[in-house]
């Protein structure tokens, strides 16, 4: 069996690097992006897949980077994983570098402090947008509707329950229902 074509990783690698420099906010933020082009623009993986990534990944620390690995790893085996992870990774991290230095100097500007004021914003509707990606193609039936919505009030009454401990609770449930 031969590896993946470098066209391919190449690919992969500026994809996941482009995923990496223009989605901002926590992990789920990045989910819608990362569906438009996996599942719809390049196919690389199907709707089931690309929900079995992100449930896997949301159990893990690091869940991006997780997320990407393994849709690199079901994309181009090893190789795409790490090309894919390393990808996400390094656009944050140069700026993080790089910009870094520079902080204390712009955090005293204005216009610095009102795009930071907007951005827990833009972060809430990405989530949000994440939520609804994943909720419509999740939710297929009652017994996912009702694991979704305990699932819910689980989490706006018991606000310090481990999301990785709901998510494989919820998992249990939805074995004992099925």
């Amino acid at each position: 069996m031969r590896g993946p074509q470098l066209g391919e990783l190449w690919r992969i690698a500026w994809y996941f690097t482009e995923a990496g420099a223009f989605v901002f906010g926590s992990g789920l933020a990045i989910v819608p992006f990362l569906h438009g082009g996996v599942v719809d623009d390049f196919h690389w993986l199907t709707e089931r897949q690309f929900l079995d990534a992100v449930a896997v990944a949301m159990i893990t620390p690091g869940p991006v980077v997780i997320t990407v690995a393994f849709i690199g790893f079901l994309v181009a085996g090893l190789s795409g994983a790490v090309v894919s992870a390393i990808g996400v990774f390094l656009p944050p991290y140069l700026i993080v570098i790089f910009l870094a230095p520079h902080f204390r100097r712009w955090s005293a500007n204005a216009r610095v402090k009102i795009f930071v004021a907007g951005v827990p914003a833009a972060a809430a509707g990405a989530i949000a947008g994440a939520a609804y990606v994943l909720g419509r193609r999740a939710i297929v039936d009652l017994p996912t509707a009702a694991i979704c919505l305990a699932t819910l009030a689980l989490l706006i009454k018991a606000r310090k329950i481990p999301e990785p401990i709901v998510i494989l609770a919820a998992g249990a449930v939805g074995l004992l229902l099925r």
